[in-house]
C-alpha cells in the first residue's frame, strides 16, 4: 500500500510561525503534524510515503531522515516555485507510486483519528474509483452526494450549490476530511495538467459517471491546523 502525504503548502494563516517552519511540521501535543499523520498511515499498512514538498523542501527531507523515515520506504515530490495543489501534486508525483493496489491520500494538516483501516476497508468493498471522507459538521464549504456518490458541490456564498450531474434520489451534503482512498486506474483518468485542485477532477468524473463515494466518520476528532484557534483546539485534544 502507497499513501500520498500533501505536505507543500505554505501555511500563511499560521504566520508568523511558518515565517521559518514547514507548516507539516508543526507541532500538536509536542509531534509534528508530518510524523502524527505518517504514523498514522503506516500503522494502517502503509509500505511507502510520498511526501509532496515545495517551502522548506530541504528541511521537511532531512526531518523524515532524522526519523529513519518512519521505519517505511519515503520517497519526495518536490515541487519547484510555487505549490501545484491537490491535483497538480498527485499527478507530479505519480512516478513513485507503486501502481498495484489503492493508495491513501492524507493533508499532513489535519489532525485526526479517523479510522483510517476501516476508510480503506470500505473503499475496496464498493470497488469505487475514490472514497473520501466525510463528516457532519459546519463547514462554508461542502460536496453533495446523491445515491450513485458525488454529484456536486456546495458553497455557502453567491456561488451556491454546483450540481455536475442528475442527482438520482436524494442529495446529502457532508464535509470532507482531507481523507480519501483511490484506485489505480485515477491516474489515468486525470487529464487535467499544471497546477489544479483534485476536486476539478473528481467533479468531472462524478459527471462522467465515475463512483466517487463517502465513508462517513462521524464522531471521529478533527481539526485543520490551518488557523492559529484550530492550532490551540487541536493542542487542547492532543494534551487532554
Amino acid at each position: 500500500m502507497d499513501a500520498f502525504i500533501l505536505a507543500a503548502g505554505h501555511g500563511t494563516r499560521l504566520r508568523p510561525l511558518t515565517d521559518t517552519l514547514p507548516k507539516c511540521l508543526v507541532r500538536v501535543g509536542g509531534v509534528p503534524m508530518l510524523e502524527r499523520t505518517a504514523r498514522r498511515l503506516t500503522a494502517a499498512g502503509a509500505g511507502r510515503l510520498i511526501i509532496n514538498v515545495c517551502p522548506f523542501a530541504d528541511d521537511i527531507e532531512r526531518f523524515v531522515v532524522a526519523r529513519g523515515g518512519f521505519d517505511v520506504d519515503v520517497r519526495f515530490s518536490r515541487e519547484e516555485g510555487e505549490p501545484l495543489e491537490t491535483g497538480g501534486g498527485l499527478l507530479a508525483a505519480r512516478p513513485y507510486f507503486r501502481a498495484n493496489a489503492p493508495f491513501f491520500i492524507h493533508n499532513a494538516d489535519v489532525f485526526t483519528d479517523l479510522d483510517l483501516s476501516a476508510l480503506y476497508g470500505a473503499h475496496g468493498d464498493r470497488r469505487a474509483l475514490v472514497t473520501l471522507a466525510v463528516m457532519e459538521r459546519p463547514s462554508s464549504r461542502g460536496l453533495l452526494f446523491d445515491d450513485r456518490g458525488l454529484v456536486g458541490r456546495a458553497n455557502d456564498d453567491a456561488d451556491g450549490n454546483v450540481l455536475v450531474r442528475e442527482p438520482v434520489g436524494e442529495v446529502v451534503r457532508f464535509a470532507f476530511g482531507c481523507v480519501h482512498v483511490a484506485s489505480p486506474e485515477l491516474f489515468d483518468a486525470v487529464t487535467e495538467r499544471g497546477r489544479f485542485g483534485i476536486f476539478e477532477t473528481y467533479l468531472r468524473l462524478a459527471a462522467e459517471g465515475a463512483a466517487i463515494l463517502p465513508h462517513r466518520v462521524d464522531g471521529c476528532t478533527w481539526v485543520d491546523i490551518g488557523s492559529p484557534q484550530q492550532l490551540e483546539r487541536a493542542n487542547a485534544l492532543a494534551e487532554g
